[in-house]
């Protein structure tokens, strides 16, 4: 096992964190942070654990954060001696929950339910060790869309390709999704699924990261 300064001399621990996601921008901005990060996927059905909650009426907001301590906890039980850190967003528009668009069309209904509104992305994270939960929480940005034509959603879905079912909303605003609004109200970080400012503050209260 190697010192925690030969992983990066900010981070404290023997060994990386785990993210449990496979997001890119979250591994991007724990890594950019001088966070080590082992990458291992959670093996959960998201949908399953979503749809009872929504039917029940479940804010988005404790949506996101019983997805992201599932997904820490379901790696935890493998990794007992890891620290582990699960993420995971929701996005809430006058009452209503939409998610990762399945195909095009799908992201063209999003896009145009969304334009011309405000609409609330609540980042969810739980860092988990020995199989507990340690720390939870959840970052919440508002977001105004412009009022958009069909044919501007037609070419921003063919400037963004693929990458719109990747995200909820269907738009990526680090992207060629900026383009679609006109006010933005959070951190960053928030908006890319991982409320950093808050991350950090934790893992420095948990001894993880040096102060």
């Amino acid at each position: 096992m190697s010192d925690a300064a030969d992983i990066h001399p900010l981070w404290l621990a023997a060994q990386p964190l785990i993210l449990a996601s496979g997001s890119r921008a979250r591994f991007d901005l724990l890594v950019a942070a001088g966070i080590p990060v082992e990458v291992i996927r959670p093996n959960i059905d998201e949908r399953a654990l979503t749809n009872p909650l929504e039917k029940k009426h479940i804010s988005p907001e404790l949506i996101a954060l019983t997805l992201a301590s599932e997904k820490a906890l379901a790696v935890a039980k493998i990794k007992r001696d890891r620290v582990t850190l699960g993420a995971d967003q929701t996005l809430a528009c006058d009452g209503r929950m939409l998610h990762k668009p399945s195909d095009r069309k799908a992201a063209q209904e999003q896009l145009r339910y969304l334009q011309g509104r405000t609409h609330q992305l609540y980042s969810a994270v739980a860092i988990a060790l020995n199989h507990q939960t340690v720390a939870t929480f959840v970052g919440t940005a508002k977001l105004t869309m412009r009022k958009l034509s069909d044919e501007m959603i037609d070419c921003y879905l063919d400037a963004a390709g693929i990458s719109v079912m990747e995200s909820v909303g269907g738009y990526q605003l680090e992207r060629t999704g900026i383009h679609l609004f006109s006010k933005i109200n959070g951190e960053q970080s928030t908006i890319l699924g991982l409320p950093m400012l808050e991350t950090l503050r934790r893992l420095r209260k948990l001894e993880l990261v040096i102060s």
